[in-house]
């Protein structure tokens, strides 16, 4: 298939996609309905900018027009988590390997008691965490909540903010950083 039957065939699935005729798409682009039945069969080749008209109306651009299937990553294996562990016994595990090239970063945290995470200075974005096992403090600006098993939290980042243990067991706790800030 050349360039043209290429450029058509994403020109047709789009439109079919949008629930358009090539009568609807041609009245959207100041087209005729003529010249997109040439496009979509790859008889002839629009110019950029009317490429750039035709990708915008069906609701795309031409990055992701040109863009070659999906090649990010989907499912993490355990096989592929990173873990650090401290002398205390306090983990931390990165569930995504390549979450720095992503808009957040999913850990895994797991506190001893009597512990806490390090002091995490104010910066950009938010912070959420779901206490999975456990109790534990989050501690943001100069005040401390008491977060349990099945509950949730949620701040800003931008103010000194750590968590710590608040059980006699073992506290997990899944938190999710946006941006990745680890």
């Amino acid at each position: 298939m050349n360039i043209e039957e290429q450029i058509g065939a994403k020109i047709r699935d789009l439109r079919n996609q949008n629930g358009l005729t090539q009568e609807e798409l041609a009245d959207r682009t100041e087209l005729t309905k003529g010249f997109i039945s040439q496009l979509e069969r790859g008889l002839t080749a629009p110019s950029v900018s009317t490429l750039l008209d035709i990708v915008e109306c069906l609701g795309t651009n031409l990055s992701d027009f040109f863009h070659e299937g999906d090649d990010q990553q989907i499912v993490f294996p355990k096989e592929d988590y990173f873990e650090k562990e401290d002398e205390e016994g306090n983990s931390i595990t990165w569930l995504i390997a390549t979450a720095q090239s992503r808009s957040l970063e999913p850990i895994l945290v797991r506190l001893q008691p009597g512990q806490s995470m390090p002091l995490d200075k104010p910066h950009e974005g938010e912070e959420f965490g779901y206490v999975l096992e456990g109790k534990i403090q989050v501690h943001y600006a100069d005040k401390a909540y008491v977060v349990r098993k099945g509950d949730s939290f949620i701040f800003q980042a931008n103010k000194k903010h750590r968590i710590s243990s608040a059980s006699k067991r073992v506290s997990t706790i899944l938190w999710i950083s946006s941006p990745p800030s680890f």
